[in-house]
């Protein structure tokens, strides 16, 4: 089998080209999954692969994940690893990256539990958002304008796999509206009431805005009730992704453990 070590070769370009903005990525359909964690997670949910690039330095597991490819029919080509270290997102790349196509999971019908980050524009509180999403049995995301590209590869690192579980849609408010009009619409804001007194057991859709800059006019517009966290001490705020993350299991833990 001939190594790529070419950085012209197109799927060295095409690779280059996903890993940067979001409309490379909406323009060719298609995003890079890397790491052996997350290249098993795309296998594992049956996935469609593009390709998949490999160098030398992988261990056994990303060795017998290579052999589960190549069962699979997926095409699988060998870099070098001075150019997989090139094209690699991270610090320490684990020998491994998948192209792969941008098939989103569908909305289920009459979903009763969604969330909506709104204007979040840090990738790891977005990715802890989406992990904790399908954690928690959210049935669907819907990403508004002026929130951050899920598929960017640093959401895709902190998600660890919830990508290909969960439906993630982006949407403008239009039709966010439409898609949720059944539902009770939950606002994360400092100033709502508190979750521990509020019924989430109905069907709803949980808005959490940016730490920075709150929920957009849209948002509020959206909402019908304010919810907090209560806390103690001086502290003012969590952030996104930690406040969105109990929001969501306090629907759990009210689904779940609490009677009629």
């Amino acid at each position: 089998m001939t190594i790529i070590s070419s950085s012209q070769n197109p799927k060295v370009k095409l690779v280059h080209a996903l890993l940067g903005r979001a409309k490379e990525r909406r323009e060719a359909g298609a995003f890079v999954a890397e790491g052996v964690r997350l290249v098993e997670e795309a296998l594992n949910s049956n996935w469609s692969f593009r390709f998949v690039l490999y160098d030398a330095s992988l261990n056994d597991r990303g060795s017998s994940l290579i052999e589960g490819l190549l069962s699979r029919g997926i095409e699988v080509e060998e870099l070098s690893e001075h150019l997989m270290k090139s094209l690699s997102d991270t610090e320490t790349p684990q020998g491994v990256l998948a192209v792969l196509s941008d098939t989103r999971l569908p909305i289920p019908d009459s979903p009763s539990f969604i969330l909506i980050p709104d204007q979040i524009r840090d990738p790891g509180n977005l990715g802890t958002l989406l992990r904790t999403a399908a954690a928690a049995g959210v049935q669907a995301v819907f990403l508004p304008p002026e929130t951050t590209d899920a598929f960017s590869p640093k959401v895709l690192r902190s998600g660890m796999g919830a990508h290909f579980r969960l439906p993630i849609h982006s949407m403008k408010w239009e039709k966010i509206r439409r898609e949720t009009n059944d539902l009770k619409i939950f606002l994360a804001d400092m100033d709502g009431d508190s979750c521990w007194e509020i019924d989430l057991r109905q069907p709803l859709a949980l808005i959490v805005g940016s730490e920075a800059e709150g929920a957009s006019d849209e948002a509020r517009r959206l909402a019908s009730q304010k919810i907090s966290i209560p806390m103690s001490g001086d502290t003012e705020s969590l952030n996104a992704g930690v406040a969105g993350s109990v929001l969501m299991f306090e629907v759990v833990r009210q689904r779940t453990y609490t009677a009629g």
